[in-house]
């Protein structure tokens, strides 16, 4: 957030918690277990959501120099990104198009990419560049058989990606411009990438999202983990584009009071959750960024999802001391989800299946998760 935005919404927490409250919609939000548990809508949402529509699939962080690339098969979809000597990010579908291997796994550094079944090379920009026994293809020129490229687009740190070729977008328009100011204040094009883990849960992947979406469960859930850091039902909510930004308040807030406003650091008393639509939660935690991809799994769309999680940081762990001070951050950040939010959340997606309810219940007092889910809803039904 840039300044002026940092003191409006401190301002915002501030009242709320003086007054007692938090962010608050007219009336509860009535949300279809169906939608939770039907193989038909799941597949909508594969189609809609994660095939044709337009997905953050990591950050400029973990391809920082020319030559750099990681893979993803998240989507369903084999696709490699990669930064070419022009600095410029590219993404394509990750598929050979001699025989269909894939050209690329894993992340790290390349001059090229060569397929590990008949060495058939690709450039960084995608072209063919050379295949063994040239005289074996006579009549099928290289030109139109470089590797398949995907809309691409690298924004204030993030890169988005679509996996269906021919399909682009306009991510500006998208994210509404008040985004773009949003990053550059937490400058998030320059941290670094330290870790990535993936995780594979028995709930709907929905779950999952919505467990960042609201704080009135940390009084309960939270109670011995970060319920003493962060409060518990104080949050803003708000929708910039097609982004959901919730603001939490850690328990220091109350020292801007004695400061006089042109000194507040206001970061350092805040916990920013932003949904970048539909499945990414990117937090802001203190001194680092915390970036959740929450996919379907392609084995059990309904029912599980696996989630990759990476731990991003303003400058490179150079050092023991750094690395140990991270360490401890994405340990803490993996046991309180995975033995509290997800625990439960695995207990959820069993309780949708019992037939007690035709709809779950979104509080007034919870909503980040009205405006994710009608956005949501809208977006699968194909609006």
């Amino acid at each position: 957030m840039q300044r002026a935005e940092q003191i409006a919404q401190a301002k915002r927490l501030l009242h709320y918690l003086e007054a007692g409250t938090t962010a608050v919609e007219q009336q509860p939000y009535r949300q279809p277990v169906e939608e939770y548990i039907c193989p038909r809508h799941a597949e909508k949402e594969r189609q809609q959501l994660f095939r044709e529509g337009p997905l953050c699939l990591g950050a400029s962080a973990q391809i920082r120099d020319p030559g750099a690339y990681f893979t993803d098969d998240l989507t369903g979809v084999p696709i490699l990104v990669t930064r070419g000597r022009d600095r410029r990010v590219r993404a394509f579908l990750n598929v050979c198009r001699h025989r269909g291997a894939k050209v690329a796994n894993g992340c790290g550094r390349a001059l090229s990419f060569v397929c590990p079944y008949h060495a058939w090379n690709f450039a960084l920009d995608g072209r063919l560049i050379g295949r063994p026994e040239e005289y074996g293809f006579e009549g099928l020129d290289r030109a139109s058989h470089g590797l398949t490229e995907l809309w691409c687009e690298e924004r204030a740190g993030n890169i988005w990606v679509c996996p269906t070729p021919g399909k682009s977008y306009d991510v500006a328009s998208l994210l509404d411009s008040r985004m773009d100011g949003e990053m550059a204040a937490y400058n998030f094009a320059g941290y670094h990438h330290y870790v990535s883990k993936e995780l594979t849960r028995r709930m709907n992947w929905k779950v999952c999202v919505d467990t960042f979406l609201e704080s009135y469960h940390f009084p309960r859930l939270h109670r011995d983990s970060i319920a003493p850091l962060i409060h518990g039902n104080l949050n803003t909510a708000d929708v910039l584009g097609n982004t959901v930004r919730m603001l939490g308040a850690r328990r220091t807030i109350p020292e801007l009071r004695e400061q006089p406003e042109e000194k507040w650091d206001v970061l350092r008393h805040l916990v920013g959750v932003y949904i970048l639509f539909p499945n990414v939660v990117w937090t802001w935690q203190l001194d680092h960024v915390e970036v959740w991809h929450v996919y379907p799994s392609p084995s059990d769309p309904v029912n599980e999802c696996t989630m990759r999680v990476s731990l991003y940081t303003p400058g490179p762990a150079l050092t023991e001391k750094a690395r140990g001070h991270w360490d401890r951050n994405f340990t803490l950040l993996l046991q309180t989800v995975e033995t509290e939010d997800f625990a439960i959340s695995e207990q959820i997606q069993q309780g949708f299946h019992a037939g007690a309810q035709e709809y779950i219940v979104f509080g007034r007092n919870e909503p980040c998760l009205h405006y994710y889910h009608r956005a949501l809803t809208e977006a699968v039904a194909g609006a």
